[in-house]
């Protein structure tokens, strides 16, 4: 009987010691694959391991690390938690959980690891990123109450697999898809090539087909395609062959070219840099412009887009980062821009739900500014590849839950382009009983460079009363709201703040109201949202773009005001009132007809005929200047010689107004 124990006993010790030395060779294989690039080989050697509770704080972190690398942030969190748990001391895993967290819809959870991070002795490389992310989560809840008025559907060519990066040729439909022979080891997937489908309607799709074989290298990602105005040049990405951890070094862009129907092998184009990634790239409408993204130093943060020109023969200029209205800290990707000039394009790095969210930047009078497209375009999963049919309607591409592989693409239509609105709480409706509505505003205030204003008061008034009915205030997000509107009136928007220009807008609920058989429940509550931008006073500063007030324009050889004049001068009057500190010159110009002397009498006269009204108007003649620049400063080619239309010649018959002093 002890001889039986004894075996028993050495038996189980046997098994111990075959079993723990069967965890170290697995923890070993792992953390081989995941210094070689191999995440969802290095997962699978490494859950097992975690199961068994070997080395925590090292194992789940390799394994919440592979998750991220390959682009599985929501898998990661509880890897992250359990590393944090077994004691892992590694500087950035706060940072990284943060962003797990926030992809999964956990903003508080987020901010709380985010400022754990910032609190201990936080990387270079992520402090700034870190911060900026920490300040942009309380605008996240404002921007998941923002729907549009837009419709999505997938499209019938998504697999278990991953499809994405849709561009539209004629009728066919190229995509992006991991439908390879063989697997990229850093993800599990098929290696991503081109493919294309034929289109029957906007979401039914024929069978799927190799774009081309000679685009095609079994072992690397090819994708992402951009194609010439003419439909005969084509840039692509390719690389990620996964040889190594460090892959980003490993995509580049190529050119293909048709010829007698056949795509040419590849070749690598000039302003690719093969020591970082450059991928996703696009053309501008006319194709004089490819845009693309970069990882290449001297950037902003991670990914940032680029730009470079293309000459009348074909050559492309040097790549010119797009400045930090459009990059941040994050990764910016997936350009597209439109025949209008807006530049659509996926960011995790400005305010957003999650992952990368979708955007869109206009460039108005000279300046940038950046909106986020909403939801249902957005979600907290990434959002990209936004690419338009017209200005309503298009396809983009998305790993959002219930789709039906990684990532998917989807057909979008916009059914009321502009408007957004708030969703609130559903409420059950009772039979018969009555329906009522109630309207709101809400909105942000920020600074023409886009960056959020905190404790402006924004007063609104309802102006057939002149009264006030509302006094609100930024929060730190610049958001504020909400006040109750009232069907058929219009209201003015006083929006103040020390440092900065007193600024009124207008908003009318006249054609707003919603038809009340329309609604599917007792009680609706509907917000309409406004963006309020403001500016800080500065001397020469010119002021007509920034509170849109039209161009003062004078008759032939006259100084009359006239009709259509008056109602741009009250405007002034107006900022005047609401901004007493600042002084202002009114420069009057003229056209080139005439004398260059007589003219330079003439726009005097129309400037002191100009501030006479606005003192007429009860402000002191101490803060305004009348300044005559007759024909010295002509806004087109009318000169004294050159055949102009009157219409061109009134364009420079023109009163304009600058700061001149601020008290």
């Amino acid at each position: 009987m002890q001889k039986l124990r004894t075996t028993i006993f050495l038996l189980s010790i046997t098994a111990l010691i075959c079993s723990c030395n069967s965890t170290l060779q697995s923890f070993k294989k792992g953390q081989k694959r995941f210094d070689k690039g191999e995440y969802d080989l290095a997962i699978k050697d490494l859950v097992p391991v975690s199961n068994a509770n070997y080395n925590t704080a090292v194992t789940n972190y390799l394994i919440a690390e592979s998750y991220r690398l390959s682009n599985r942030p929501l898998l990661s969190a509880n890897y992250y938690e359990k590393a944090l748990a077994g004691g892992s001391k590694e500087n950035d895993l706060r940072f990284h959980l943060a962003y797990a967290l926030k992809a999964d819809g956990k903003y508080q959870e987020a901010a709380q690891n985010l400022e754990k991070y910032l609190s201990g002795i936080p990387g270079k490389e992520f402090k700034i990123k870190a911060q900026k992310e920490l300040d942009m989560l309380p605008e996240i809840e404002n921007l998941a109450k923002q729907k549009t008025y837009i419709e999505i559907k997938p499209v019938s060519l998504n697999t278990t697999g991953s499809e994405f990066a849709p561009v539209l040729q004629g009728s066919d439909l190229i995509f992006t898809a991991s439908r390879k022979d063989q697997t990229y080891k850093n993800n599990g997937l098929p290696f991503l090539g081109l493919y294309k489908a034929k289109l029957s309607s906007t979401t039914e799709a024929g069978t799927p087909e190799l774009f081309s074989q000679n685009i095609l290298i079994q072992n690397a990602n090819e994708g992402t395609p951009a194609f010439s105005k003419d439909g005969k040049m084509m840039i692509l990405a390719r690389g990620n062959t996964g040889k190594s951890r460090d892959l980003s070094p490993d995509v580049d862009l190529y050119i293909s070219r048709l010829a007698d129907g056949v795509w040419s092998e590849p070749e690598m184009i000039s302003v690719s840099d093969s020591l970082s990634w450059d991928g996703c790239p696009a053309f501008s409408a006319d194709g004089r412009t490819l845009y693309f993204g970069s990882n290449r130093s001297g950037g902003k943060g991670g990914i940032d887009l680029y730009r470079a020109n293309i000459d009348n023969s074909g050559r492309f200029g040097r790549p010119v980062n797009m400045g930090s209205d459009i990059n941040t800290a994050g990764d910016e990707m997936f350009p597209y821009v439109t025949q209008d000039g807006k530049l659509y394009f996926a960011s995790d790095g400005h305010p957003g739900l999650g992952g990368l969210d979708l955007f869109v930047a206009t460039r108005k009078d000279g300046e940038i500014s950046v909106e986020h497209l909403g939801i249902p375009l957005n979600s907290k999963a990434d959002d990209f590849g936004l690419v338009a049919i017209d200005s309503t309607k298009g396809y983009f591409s998305s790993n959002r839950e219930g789709g039906k592989g990684d990532d998917d693409i989807y057909y979008y239509e916009n059914t009321q382009p502009g408007k957004k609105y708030i969703e609130e709480p559903p409420v059950i409706v009772k039979k018969d009983v009555p329906k009522k509505i109630r309207y709101f505003l809400a909105g942000t205030v920020s600074d023409i460079n886009n960056k959020t204003l905190d404790s402006v008061k924004v007063t609104i008034q309802e102006n057939s009363s002149g009264q006030a009915i509302e006094e609100l205030y930024t929060s730190g997000s610049g958001y504020f709201g909400k006040a109750r509107l009232e069907e058929g009136k219009s209201y003015t928007l006083i929006s103040e703040k020390n440092g900065y220009f007193t600024k009124r807008e207008n908003f009318s609920m006249i054609g707003k109201s919603i038809a009340l058989e329309s609604l599917t429940r007792a009680e609706t509550d509907t917000t309409f949202l406004v963006a309020i931008k403001l500016d800080k006073p500065e001397v020469g500063k010119e002021i007509t773009k920034l509170f849109e007030i039209a161009p003062i324009y004078y008759n032939l050889d006259k100084s009359d005001i006239r009709i259509d004049a008056s109602v741009e001068l009250d405007k002034i009057v107006q900022i005047l009132k609401d901004n007493p500190s600042i002084k202002l010159e009114l420069g009057s110009h003229t056209d080139s007809r005439a004398t260059s002397e007589y003219n330079l009498k003439l726009s005097q006269r129309r400037a002191e005929s100009a501030v006479t009204y606005i003192i007429s108007k009860g402000i002191s003649s101490n803060r305004i200047v009348a300044k005559g620049y007759g024909e010295t400063q002509l806004v087109n080619k009318c000169a004294d010689g050159v055949p102009c239309t009157e219409e061109e010649h009134q364009m420079n018959r023109r009163t304009e107004f600058k700061v001149l002093e601020i008290k």
